[in-house]
């Protein structure tokens, strides 16, 4: 004779596992609708990184007597850029070290400002350095360097942009200079190079 199956009373789903489950669902949907709203964001502001580039320069004086001193010049014109055509962008912690042959002989820096959007603004540096002792070998090369007519110097620094993307909010970024600076010794013009912040 069959045996009779006989059925316990059934457990329905515990309600903490309900409110999990709606829980999990609505950050899933409130994550997707963030990322449309950023994917379209960036797609009608398109978002560039403001940047620093070195624009133009000259050498206008640069001199080594009998005493192994060394006097020199420089004019460096920075140009901080913002091509952003819908959001201003404001700079800060603008500071740059200019040294000749691993020597650092000025500081360049800047207070806050602020650059309009889809515009620039250019920071003419006039840099005046006087009786800079060299070594022997700082000699030797200065004299190898008047007779190649190349002068260089390096340019290093940093930069802090911040820029406000439309609804994405404030977005920071560090910029960063490293370039050499070449200069014809005859006639102190500058020998041009890329010499920017933005990102290769």
């Amino acid at each position: 004779m069959p045996r009779k199956l006989i059925h316990g009373p059934q457990r329905g789903t515990h309600p903490l596992v309900w409110f999990a489950a709606v829980i999990c669902t609505i950050i899933s949907i409130a994550v997707i609708i963030a990322g449309i709203v950023v994917f379209v964001g960036y797609m009608v502001i398109h978002p560039r990184v403001p940047f620093i580039k070195v624009t133009t320069a000259h050498l206008d004086k640069f001199e080594s007597d009998a005493t192994s001193l060394l006097d020199t010049a420089i004019t460096i014109v920075v140009r901080a850029e913002n091509d952003n055509t819908k959001a201003h962008a404001s700079f800060s912690d603008t500071s740059f070290t200019l040294s000749f042959q691993g020597m650092n002989i000025a500081k360049l820096v800047a207070y806050p400002f602020e650059v309009r959007k889809n515009s620039s603004v250019d920071f003419n540096y006039v840099v005046e350095s006087s009786s800079i002792p060299l070594s022997s070998e700082q000699v030797d090369q200065v004299d190898n360097s008047l007779k190649r007519d190349r002068i260089s110097f390096d340019l290093k620094g940093n930069v802090r942009a911040r820029w406000r993307v439309g609804l994405l909010g404030s977005v920071r970024f560090w910029g960063h200079l490293n370039c050499r600076l070449n200069f014809h010794a005859l006639n102190g013009s500058y020998i041009y190079s890329p010499c920017s912040s933005r990102a290769k």
